[in-house]
């Protein structure tokens, strides 16, 4: 079943974000499977980083929450807020 997770850093965690970057991709990286897209949300301005959407694919809601729970980002403390809630895919890409 799919997922999205919409994580909201928190205010000033620019740094966090920063020390924490590699780990997270490294993280990401090993769930390529289980991950339809990834990639940060920005700034109004388009120049900065503010938070993280997952579109993923997991057996349940708790397999979902627990992969969130194991981000880096996560364990860092890195976000004020995150939303999981089931996804239906209705439109595929085109490429």
């Amino acid at each position: 079943m799919h997922f999205i997770i919409q994580c909201t850093d928190k205010p000033d965690s620019n740094n966090l974000r920063a020390i924490t970057r590699k780990a997270h991709i490294d993280f990401i990286e090993r769930h390529r499977d289980s991950i339809f897209v990834a990639g940060p949300t920005l700034t109004q301005d388009g120049e900065g980083m503010n938070g993280s959407l997952l579109v993923v694919d997991f057996p349940s809601l708790a397999d979902a929450n627990a992969f969130a729970a194991s981000d880096p980002y996560a364990k860092a403390g890195l976000f004020e807020s995150v939303i999981i809630k089931p996804w239906k895919m209705v439109l595929e890409p085109k490429y």
